[in-house]
């Protein structure tokens, strides 16, 4: 695999940091992305992919790509700017896009917006609380998260996203009112920095599970878009978001090895099953 080229784009508000693996000339790229997490996650992922070009990317506000002014929340259709702003600025579209998580969210909002850009797009897991049946208590609890980190700090507010991410079945109205998980269970911080710039539970925690896909704009570039679940994620909520946009487009959601990061090596020390994902990945780009 050649060895990334990192570059960075100024847009407004930002200078994003991208990396490019490869002849930008071999069509099309295949771009690598998620939201809150950044390039670090696709090393992996990108190595099973020797014979294209894989560019990857920090989105705004997090590792290398600096914001400027105040860090403010963000919304999908602002990583959907940015991210037709790298693909023109890269003169690369169309592209295929392998999206995890927030990531496929943000990339949902870029081929209702620019449809042009996208060769085939998979959307994997896309955590749309708005769209489930249950939506009113899913995004009660995306509150409560965002409350108690604003109000406590990192610890509190993360532990609750960890023991949520991995909640199975339909959210019960009373979530919010059972005990608190303890922060050090997860071996968070108990003590509160003060700090409040955390990318996923201050930037895009909100704006992401709150997103309500243009589905008619989506309609019409159906045919290049697959929704990918993970085989062991069961009813968790990043599933049953892909689930529901699939059945909101007409689409078979096609099952990936793994879970939520089942494309994932060591990076985070929490491997899927890359080698088999990636497998996955080339036969559905194929």
């Amino acid at each position: 695999m050649p060895e990334p080229v990192t570059q960075t784009l100024d847009v407004p508000g930002a200078t994003l940091t991208y990396d490019v693996r490869g002849d930008l000339a071999n069509r099309p790229v295949l771009l690598l992305i998620g939201s809150p997490m950044g390039a670090s996650g696709f090393p992996t992922l990108a190595s099973h992919f020797e014979d294209r070009t894989v560019v990857t990317y920090d989105p705004r506000g997090v590792e290398r790509s600096v914001r400027s002014g105040e860090p403010t929340e963000l919304s999908p259709h602002d990583h959907a700017a940015d991210l037709a702003a790298l693909i023109d600025h890269l003169d690369a579209g169309p592209v295929d896009i392998f999206a995890s998580s927030g990531g496929a969210v943000n990339a949902l909002a870029l081929t209702a917006q620019r449809p042009d850009l996208i060769n085939t797009l998979v959307a994997h897991e896309p955590p749309l609380a708005a769209i489930v049946p249950d939506s009113e208590a899913a995004l009660a609890v995306v509150q409560d998260m965002y409350e108690t980190y604003q109000r406590d700090g990192l610890g509190p507010g993360m532990a609750k996203f960890i023991a949520f991410v991995g909640y199975d079945g339909q959210v019960p109205a009373d979530y919010t009112q059972q005990p608190a998980p303890d922060p050090a269970m997860f071996g968070l911080p108990t003590e509160d920095d003060g700090t409040r710039t955390d990318a996923l539970l201050g930037q895009n925690l909100r704006g992401c599970t709150s997103y309500q896909p243009d589905f008619d704009a989506l309609d019409k570039a159906k045919e290049r878009i697959v929704i990918g679940v993970g085989e062991e994620s069961g009813d968790q909520l990043a599933a049953r978001g892909g689930k529901a946009a699939a059945e909101r487009l007409g689409l078979t959601p096609v099952t990936f090895p793994s879970g939520h990061g089942g494309f994932l090596g060591d990076e985070y020390g929490q491997p899927g099953k890359p080698t088999e994902f990636a497998a996955k990945l080339r036969e559905v780009l194929g």
